[in-house]
């Protein structure tokens, strides 16, 4: 995971909150894309992102917040006031797992870094090649990167419009 609360509070209520409505996000028909929790000033987050072949709209947004809200609640693994988010995770992904890395192997990334590296640069635009626990490698103008993960601050798909 890219994510940088890796190992922190805010990840264990992602996965906990992960493990328990990804069965039933499926039987609804969709795709668990990703659980994001986050604090945004004194607020906190919980963030769903789905998906299904065709695309998501409202009302999909919608089933799911009604079948899953009732579980969260029962369970009560977020144990602060909290504002539950279902959306698509947009045409522009973010790539915080590495089985979002795997499904984007050869397509092309934008990755942004925490501050500027050796170059003088913090953003590099490159076709994901390969990644493994230490490295992301893209192709940049037919020349290989490799950037250390620990400096990744975020990695997103690009749509070309």
């Amino acid at each position: 995971m890219i994510d940088i609360k890796e190992g922190g509070i805010l990840s264990k209520v992602e996965e906990k909150v992960e493990n328990l409505i990804k069965k039933k996000i499926e039987d609804l028909g969709y795709r668990l894309y990703d659980v994001e929790y986050s604090k945004e000033g004194k607020d906190y987050y919980l963030n769903i992102y789905i998906d299904k072949e065709n695309g998501i709209d409202l009302n999909d947004c919608e089933k799911v917040n009604n079948e899953i809200n009732p579980i969260l609640d029962k369970e009560d693994i977020v144990k602060e006031k909290y504002f539950l988010v279902v959306s698509s995770p947009g045409i522009e992904r973010i790539l915080r797992k590495d089985r979002h890395l795997e499904e984007n192997i050869g397509k092309e990334v934008n990755i942004k870094l925490f501050k500027k590296d050796e170059q003088g640069k913090k953003e590099y635009k490159g076709i994901l090649k390969k990644f493994d626990k230490e490295e992301v490698e893209i192709e940049v103008e037919e020349k290989e990167i490799e950037i250390e993960r620990k400096n990744i601050s975020q990695i997103k798909t690009v749509y070309n419009w």
